[in-house]
C-alpha cells in the first residue's frame, strides 16, 4: 500500500492506482476529457493536470501519474485553476459550439475565449483521441486514427474512405465526449458519416428489426463462441429467449427472480 495526501486528506491506495483514481476514492472530482477507465490512460486534453508539492513542485497529469509514498498533491491549487483555463480557452476556440466544453468553461468561471476561432463553428471534435483508442484496444480493429499535423490534424480513416475495418460497432460513439461522432440507422442499413461507411444491418428473425451490422456479428462469432441462435435476434428478442429457457428448465428460479415478465 502506498500512503500519499490529496487536498490535506490522507489516504492509502495499492501501488499502481494513478493520482486521479486516488482522488475518486476520496470523492475528489478532477475534470477530464481524454479518460476512460477501459483504455489505456493518454494524458491528452491535460484538464486533469494537479499539482504536487513533493517531491518536487510541478503541474502532471493526474490519469497517467502513479501514486508514490508521501506524494503531496492538489487538485485546485491557483496555479490548477489558472492552467485549466488557458486549456478550456484553448478548447472553446477549437469547439466554441460543444455544451460539453461550455460546461467545462462555466465550471470555472470561463465564459469565453479571448482567442479566435480555429475551426469552423460546428467543429465537436476535440482530438482527445478516445475513438481512435477504443477501436484499437478495444475492438481491436483501427478503422480510424489521427491524420496530419497542426490547423490540418484529423480523426479519418485511411485515405478518407470506407475502411474495411470498420465494423459498425459505434464503440467511437459511445466513448466521444462532445458527441462529434455522427452514426445513424435508416432502414436496413447503417450510416456512419464520419467514417464514409455504410454498413448494412442484420434483421431479427424474430421481431424483424434491425438490430447491428452484419459485419459486426460476423466479427463476434471470429473472437467468441456464441449461440448461433442468438446471432439471429435482437437483443430484445434474445432476453425473451433467455427468459422463455429459464421458465422452461428451471421454473422456480425464473419466477423469483422476475425473468417471467419477459414472456409478456
Amino acid at each position: 500500500m502506498v500512503t500519499l495526501t490529496i487536498n490535506d486528506q490522507k489516504i492509502q491506495v495499492p501501488e499502481g492506482l494513478t493520482i486521479l483514481q486516488a482522488a475518486k476514492q476520496l470523492g475528489i472530482e478532477i475534470p477530464t476529457l481524454c479518460y476512460h477507465e477501459a483504455l489505456v490512460p493518454y494524458g491528452a486534453c491535460r484538464l486533469c493536470l494537479v499539482e504536487i508539492k513533493a517531491p518536487q513542485p510541478a503541474l502532471v497529469t493526474s490519469c497517467t501519474y502513479p501514486v508514490e509514498e508521501g506524494l503531496v498533491v492538489q487538485t485546485d491549487s491557483k496555479w490548477v485553476k489558472g492552467t485549466r483555463k488557458i486549456i478550456l480557452e484553448l478548447l472553446l476556440a477549437r469547439c466554441p459550439t460543444s455544451k460539453v466544453i461550455q460546461d467545462l468553461a462555466r465550471s470555472l468561471g470561463v465564459e469565453e475565449t479571448r482567442l479566435p476561432t480555429l475551426g469552423t463553428e460546428e467543429e465537436l471534435c476535440t482530438f482527445c483521441g478516445l475513438c481512435v483508442r477504443v477501436c484499437r484496444e478495444v475492438v481491436g480493429r483501427s478503422a480510424i486514427s489521427f491524420i496530419n499535423r497542426g490547423p490540418t490534424r484529423a480523426v479519418e480513416t485511411p485515405f478518407k474512405i470506407a475502411s474495411e475495418e470498420c465494423i459498425g460497432c459505434g464503440a467511437c460513439a459511445a466513448v466521444c465526449p462532445t458527441e462529434a461522432i455522427k452514426i445513424e440507422d435508416i432502414g436496413d442499413s447503417r450510416l456512419l458519416y464520419n467514417w464514409h461507411t455504410t454498413l448494412k444491418l442484420r434483421r431479427c428473425e424474430a421481431c424483424g428489426c434491425y438490430f447491428a451490422p452484419q459485419k459486426e456479428l460476423e466479427c463476434l462469432r471470429e473472437q467468441v463462441i456464441l449461440d448461433e441462435e442468438f446471432q439471429k435476434l435482437c437483443p430484445n428478442c434474445r432476453r425473451k429467449l433467455f427468459a422463455h429457457k429459464l421458465v422452461t428448465t428451471s421454473p422456480g428460479v425464473a419466477a423469483s427472480s422476475g425473468e417471467a415478465r419477459y414472456l409478456r
